[in-house]
């Protein structure tokens, strides 16, 4: 490779390491973001042969109007989604987007292995089997991840016998590997490998809970990059090496960070059935099992918050679902001009997509320093006058610390229940994603405000202002 290729490659390399670690904060995720569009976008505009000429210097052909035709394409559904998706549907297109991604490096895996000269080349021939499967498995298994998060598929979807099924499926597909590295030209057997990849995306995440779709599309998205690496591998492509690692890398660290917050192994996500959709019950005094909660109105919420020095707000995904973020908003601006303290506490897993309401709060204009991590704000919350639960539910359940009898025990949750006062907004007395009941909601210091989080949220900011 000559010395101008390889520049092109550092330079690239340094723009997605440099979007990477620029996503890891609120402030300067957009410009880590268009860092690395920008460096991709260079990568595709000097993509090289390998032997270091530009694909664009030796004439123009159909396979170059081609990946004209795919850039323009891209550029414009991208910014035709960016414009148009709203940020409450954020998660399920970040899963569809992935599942193309994924869709793609098979793709590509799979016309580069149909070519005779890797016949010889077995390492090679392993790596685009390998970005087959894997990016085979990102496309089905985000296809499923995307009605989850429509609210098509919420409930997990098991039956007798699905882990045998998925276990043969699995031994087929090696069975099939090791006959295609022998046999290349193999047709039946490459498309047989190709279904049975997808089915056993769609298996893999038909059983999974609406609570774990978070790690789930963490968990695809490194597969994805996964995928992109070992196409680079064959293909010679060290952009795509770069790219791909670092996708698989982050994306396989953050979903064991999310797994840590839940207290729960990978392996009990991918094959727990855990997050079954919860029942609903009627608003009421009573919760399903019959003991009491505590009601609270609009205008006495309003007027325990106006007159407190510091109040902590908690959202959940019940605040996406209402599209409340900027009545969430106005509630801390107008407290915060009474000289009220206003924090955002956000728990790891809150909502359905890792940072999810990061997403929304900083959509809605509500300022950086305002959020606080759960291990920030916990050790905080006894002196908190009011902590303002948002259809949070799970993420804030004492019995993750005190009853080791639940399913989401051990799991780190916000300290809500230390607070001198609890105010819940919830529609109902529905369980949350693990389907059991909030102990907090019980709590001596607990009210419940029901009602759309929206419409309360306003009529909240109205109280206060009046105040």
């Amino acid at each position: 490779m000559n010395s101008a290729p390889a520049l092109l490659i550092l330079g690239v390399s340094v723009l997605f390491i440099l979007g990477i670690k620029l996503l890891a904060s609120p402030r300067t995720a957009r410009a880590g973001n268009l860092a690395a569009a920008a460096g991709m976008l260079i990568a595709l505009l000097t993509l090289h042969h390998p032997g270091g000429d530009s694909v664009w210097s030796l004439g123009w052909n159909f396979n170059r109007t081609l990946i004209a035709l795919g850039l323009g394409l891209g550029l414009g559904l991208g910014a035709l989604g960016a414009y148009s998706v709203k940020m409450t549907a954020m998660p399920q297109m970040v899963a569809l987007f992935n599942g193309l991604g994924g869709g793609a490096a098979a793709l590509v895996a799979g016309l580069e292995f149909r070519q005779p000269a890797h016949e010889s080349e077995p390492i090679i021939g392993g790596s685009l089997l390998f970005a087959v499967l894997i990016g085979s498995l990102s496309f089905a298994g985000s296809g499923i991840a995307y009605m989850k998060l429509e609210g098509k598929l919420e409930k997990p979807l098991t039956f007798p016998g699905q882990k045998i099924l998925n276990g043969l499926s699995l031994l087929a597909i090696f069975g099939l590997c090791g006959y295609l590295l022998s046999h290349p030209s193999s047709s039946p057997a490459f498309l047989i490998l190709c279904g049975l990849a997808l089915f056993f995306g769609v298996a893999m995440v038909l059983p999974i809970g609406g609570a774990d779709m978070p790690v789930v599309i963490s968990l695809l998205n490194s597969f994805t990059g996964l995928a992109v690496a070992a196409d680079g591998f064959a293909l010679h492509n060290l952009a795509m090496v770069v790219a791909g690692t670092l996708v698989g890398s982050s994306g396989t660290l953050l979903t064991l960070h999310m797994c840590r917050a839940m207290n729960r192994p990978v392996k009990n996500v991918l094959f727990g059935a855990f997050g079954a959709g919860a029942g609903a019950g009627a608003a009421g005094n009573t919760d399903l099992a019959g003991r009491a909660v505590k009601p609270i109105q609009s205008d006495e919420a309003a007027l325990l918050l106006a007159n407190a020095q510091q109040v902590v707000i908690i959202p959940g995904y019940g605040m996406a679902v209402a599209q409340a973020q900027h009545q969430v908003r106005d509630l801390s601006e107008a407290l915060g001009q009474r000289g009220v303290e206003v924090r955002f506490a956000i728990h790891p897993v809150a909502g359905r997509m890792p940072g999810h309401m990061n997403v929304l709060l900083a959509e809605a204009d509500v300022p950086y320093d305002q959020l606080c991590e759960m291990e920030v704000v916990n050790p905080l919350m006894a002196r908190v006058d009011v902590c303002l639960v948002i259809g949070a539910n799970d993420v804030v359940n004492p019995a993750a610390r005190e009853n080791p009898a639940s399913p989401i025990y051990g799991m780190p949750i916000i300290d809500a229940a230390r607070a001198r006062t609890v105010i819940v907004l919830k529609r109902s007395m529905a369980t949350g994603f693990a389907g059991i009941e909030n102990e907090l909601f019980h709590r001596d210091n607990a009210r419940m405000l029901f009602g759309d989080a929206k419409a309360t949220l306003q009529s909240l900011v109205t109280a206060v202002l009046a105040s």
